[in-house]
């Protein structure tokens, strides 16, 4: 592997972090998801994952560490380094209307026998929904094959969505829903819910956080078929960076204060406590 080609199928790669590093390999063509769970592998104690962090690429051309490109994969021999970034977690995380998008992913009619808790998750579904139109936030809703899978339930009001498209990748984060993104400059937050949380949810969070996204998942407003997928995907990301929550979390950050003019409207929505869907349970 010295020479720096790859070895069936895998690629030798340096892995610093702080003062250490680690030589290790990778399949050949894994991106930034991959390398992240590569490091918390080899250095999840030490690392403090409630700091935002990134990646960086030894260039030989600069003599020193850049960013990792956008769309990198590995393809050949090289130096890696995970870098925590200064920002405290205290001051991340906090939704304002203003720069929040809400993705909704797959809620279709289709999915309602399969799913687990998939009632609950309609109506917290529904709750957001509704949270979004009171404040003013973009709402983006994808729906996975509809021609076979069918469109988004009645239940889930879609009025004011700024984006409804078809897809068959399970992540949202397509051309579609980029180009949207693109026209809500000051957006940095995205709240999102939907189904399958160990599928389209999570590949759609990892690619968001990849972008540089804040992401907020919203646990009350996610299943799969299986709890076990389910439970573990929440585990998942949570341990990635993103941000795991609930429904009436997130809509009282948005508002933030009693005096705030929806408040009255929010209180409203969450008068009821949101189902908890199997969450305590966790069978």
């Amino acid at each position: 592997m010295a020479d720096g080609h790859s070895n069936n199928n895998h690629v030798p790669v340096l892995l610093s972090f702080s003062a250490f590093s680690r030589p290790s390999s990778v399949p050949v063509g894994s991106g930034y998801e991959v390398l992240i769970q590569k490091f918390l592998s080899l250095y999840g104690r030490q690392i403090d994952l409630h700091r935002k962090f990134m990646i960086q690429l030894y260039s030989d051309e600069w003599a020193q560490y850049i960013d990792l490109p956008k769309g990198f994969i590995i393809s050949e021999k090289c130096k890696l380094r995970f870098v925590p970034l200064e920002t405290d977690v205290t001051i991340l995380g906090n939704l304002i209307p203003a720069t929040t998008v809400f993705f909704c992913c797959d809620m279709q009619e289709r999915f309602r026998p399969a799913i687990k808790y998939f009632g609950d998750i309609i109506s917290v579904g529904q709750r957001l929904l509704q949270g979004a139109r009171i404040l003013g936030i973009p709402v983006i809703v994808s729906e996975q094959y509809p021609k076979g899978l069918g469109n988004t339930v009645q239940e889930m009001d879609l009025t004011g969505a700024r984006l409804v498209f078809p897809k068959t990748k399970f992540s949202m984060v397509l051309p579609e829903a980029e180009a949207a993104l693109a026209e809500l400059p000051g957006v940095r937050s995205v709240v999102l819910f939907g189904v399958e949380t160990h599928v389209c949810i999570q590949q759609t969070a990892l690619d968001l956080l990849a972008r540089g996204f804040e992401v907020h998942m919203v646990a009350d407003s996610t299943s799969s078929r299986s709890m076990m997928d389910r439970m573990f995907a929440l585990d998942r990301m949570a341990r990635t960076g993103i941000i795991v929550t609930t429904s009436e979390s997130i809509l009282l950050q948005l508002v933030g204060d009693k005096e705030h003019p929806k408040f009255k409207e929010i209180q409203n929505i969450i008068k009821a406590s949101a189902p908890e869907s199997g969450l305590l349970s966790k069978v």
